[in-house]
């Protein structure tokens, strides 16, 4: 086999080896592919029977092409997918029919408690929506997003809250594999969505760590765009799941208490609010309803993935340790989760040491 090939090319036989860790693998995999993270990849592969052709897959076909050239040094038969899981996942979902009708459907049924009712639990429970509120509905491509979307047409053609949705995608220099995997996407589930175009990842591409600065300029970019457009209101995918672990992470990484807001004032956009409508729905409910409808999304369409290594969000993530501390702990009290979010809902401010007030002074109780 080539050093690179292509899905088509595959001879039968073959081992398909995605090297991403097991967390990106359950988003979403190419079909008969089995799972080995990249730090366990050669001992896998000098196990399996002399002259076992394997093809490597990594997100976009980088560091898998890297891997390859290791095994083929070792006089293993390896090749890396030409343009990784990214682009087979592009070239599967343009052969796709129209799914929103179904999806729909399924929302009304099979997940309307786990997601509609949930979903509306929040949104009546912190006054995230009301008569005449024109909501950009912010669509990253990912799982999450891509539900919300879903989540509020079906609010709109159903809800008893008579409000005007706009569906936005905002491209920050995505790859053309991703924003061709973002269109497909959206024309299988019938999004209405309008993408407009920014260049945020080239501004911030010789910064030491971008992550920071891009999400800033994102979330300015999408509250700029969604006040062009008319809206008082930005929505973001944020789920459940979200709220606990970003809890977790001020408070041991952080240094901090704080929490992750189901509604937020703009603060450098008048008469703007952020809101999450997906507060209280489960991830695990999120992918249930991606795999039965056979679903692929973006996870990271982030344009650093490969080649960042000190970002946090992409290797050793944070984020990703802090999945894995609540599995663990939930594993000997299944109600961790619950009371990581309670514990947000009933702060005694008398058994703080201090505090910083709404002005954003620290306020000290042992003073009262």
């Amino acid at each position: 086999m080539e050093e690179e090939i292509r899905f088509e090319e595959i001879p039968a036989g073959a081992v398909l080896a995605d090297i991403r860790d097991k967390y990106s693998f359950s988003f979403g995999n190419v079909e008969g592919s089995v799972n080995v993270p990249e730090e366990d990849l050669d001992k896998w592969a000098s196990e399996l029977p002399a002259g076992t052709d394997i093809v490597l897959i990594c997100r976009s076909g980088v560091i898998s092409k890297d891997a390859a050239l290791r095994l083929r040094s070792k006089g293993i038969s390896a090749s890396s997918l030409c343009g990784g899981y990214v682009s087979w996942l592009a070239d599967s979902l343009s052969s796709r029919d129209t799914l929103s009708e179904e999806v729909l459907r399924s929302l009304r049924k099979t997940y309307a408690y786990d997601i509609m009712s949930k979903t509306k639990q929040a949104i009546k429970e912190y006054d995230m929506l009301r008569p005449g509120d024109r909501v950009g509905i912010c669509i990253s491509g990912g799982k999450d997003s891509m539900l919300l979307a879903l989540v509020f047409k079906e609010l709109h053609l159903h809800g008893n809250i008579p409000f005007e949705p706009v569906y936005m995608v905002m491209d920050p220099g995505y790859s053309r594999e991703t924003r061709q995997q973002i269109e497909e996407n959206l024309r299988i589930l019938d999004i209405p969505a309008v993408i407009f175009n920014t260049n945020i990842f080239t501004a911030v591409e010789n910064e030491k760590s971008p992550c920071t600065l891009c999400a800033k300029l994102r979330r300015g970019a999408l509250y700029d765009h969604a006040k062009q457009l008319g809206c008082n209101k930005i929505a973001l995918g944020h789920h459940f799941d979200d709220v606990i672990e970003t809890t977790l992470m001020g408070m041991l990484f952080g240094g901090q208490m704080q929490c992750m807001m189901p509604r937020l004032k703009a603060a450098h956009f008048e008469d703007m609010e952020l809101i999450r409508p997906m507060y209280l729905v489960r991830e695990a409910d999120i992918i249930r309803f991606k795999n039965y409808h056979k679903l692929h999304f973006i996870q990271c369409a982030c344009h650093f993935t490969d080649t960042c290594s000190s970002c946090d969000e992409h290797s050793g993530s944070k984020r990703k340790y802090i999945k894995e501390l609540i599995a663990e702990l939930k594993k000997e009290n299944p109600q961790i989760e619950m009371n990581i979010y309670r514990s947000s809902c009933k702060v005694n401010l008398a058994t703080l040491i201090s505090y910083k007030d709404l002005d954003g002074k620290i306020r000290s109780v042992l003073d009262t």
